[in-house]
């Protein structure tokens, strides 16, 4: 599959070449996530949802357990291939006769109109909070439909979280960002029902070269970056650790998260051309 014109660069580049630095960097979701998915979002056995930049499938895994069809749709196609590896391909693969995984953006969904109960975005709605995604978003959802967005963000209240989040800044360029607001400029929409938020805490523990290197690495306009930057950026990282001491000599820290859900619903039975 060539490049979409509607997948940013950073994203295509650096999601492309991070695929397996995502996967072992990015932490899983806490507990509540699944509640949210049932009671808010709606899903059950029975039920089907679009999940949109599905990546590596991390959170398609907690989609699965709610024993709703999934359909995982991801344009970048490293990300896409890992996902299917890990969740269609192997015999312990969790996806079954429940998931398919195709490519695809948020401006052209493989699906057809009016044909899923929710559309639900995770670490990704920012990437694509355009008019044109949401028409498409509320063109696939059955009247009443639900919209669900999710994300893992950083704690900023701890200085050192603060201090990466300084680091990343330098690098970032245009590349959107779930913590600039600005994908909230797509609400309130057109043919769907106020947005609602429900936040969660949560913590990623695990080694340091793990939970904050390769976390932190993985992020899209850094894992773009040409090699020696690259290892700029994983040089100041260390030194971060070494000088901190909540971080410094520990083979297991905490990264301090809190989980922002949102959801909403389609409020007529009409769909968006």
């Amino acid at each position: 599959m060539s490049e979409s014109p509607s997948v940013h660069r950073a994203a295509a580049q650096g999601f492309a070449s991070g695929a397996e630095t995502y996967v072992r960097g990015r932490p899983d979701y806490p507990p509540q996530a699944v509640e949210w998915l049932r009671s808010d979002v709606g899903l059950a056995a029975g039920t089907t949802v679009v999940e949109l930049g599905a990546g590596t499938g991390k959170f398609t895994r907690v989609l699965l357990t709610t024993g709703a069809k999934v359909i995982a749709v991801e344009p970048v196609v490293p990300m896409l291939e890992r996902l299917r590896r890990d969740l269609l391909q192997s015999p312990q693969s969790p996806g079954g006769s429940l998931l398919s995984a195709v490519a695809g953006t948020a401006e052209h969904i493989p699906v057809a109109s009016g044909a899923v109960d929710a559309v639900v975005c995770a670490q990704s709605f920012h990437w694509f909070a355009t008019p044109a995604a949401v028409t498409e978003i509320r063109r696939v959802l059955k009247p009443g439909g639900m919209l669900g967005l999710i994300w893992n963000q950083r704690d900023e209240s701890v200085s050192w979280i603060a201090e990466i989040n300084g680091l990343l800044a330098r690098y970032q360029d245009d590349a959107p960002r779930m913590m600039s607001g600005n994908w909230r400029k797509a609400f309130p929409a057109p043919g769907f029902a106020p947005l609602h938020e429900t936040r969660f805490p949560h913590a990623h523990i695990g080694p340091p070269d793990r939970v904050i290197l390769d976390r932190f690495l993985s992020v899209s306009f850094i894992a773009a970056l040409p090699a020696p930057e690259r290892e700029q950026v994983r040089t100041e990282l260390r030194a971060l650790i070494a000088r901190t001491p909540s971080l410094a000599g520990r083979t297991e820290v905490s990264v301090p998260y809190v989980t922002m859900a949102f959801h909403c619903r389609k409020t007529s039975a009409d769909s968006a051309a």
